[in-house]
């Protein structure tokens, strides 16, 4: 097989498969990135309070053995 049979095989194979692929709708596409960013948004929230706790309890640590 030589390599421009290869390439037009490759190629038919291609369009093919391009052919089966449905592509999302825009209220698709618009609800799952509204929930992307909704969810960071919480995680990030989350991730900020876990930070402030952690925070605090190094400080209170430290103020137990500094004095």
């Amino acid at each position: 097989m030589s390599w421009w049979t290869r390439i037009k095989t490759f190629l038919t194979e291609v369009r093919s498969e391009i052919r089966k692929v449905t592509f999302p709708s825009r209220d698709e596409v618009v609800g799952t990135t509204v929930v992307v960013l909704v969810t960071s948004v919480i995680f990030a929230v989350y991730l900020w309070l876990a930070d402030m706790i952690v925070v605090f309890c190094y400080d209170q640590v430290l103020q137990v053995f500094k004095s």
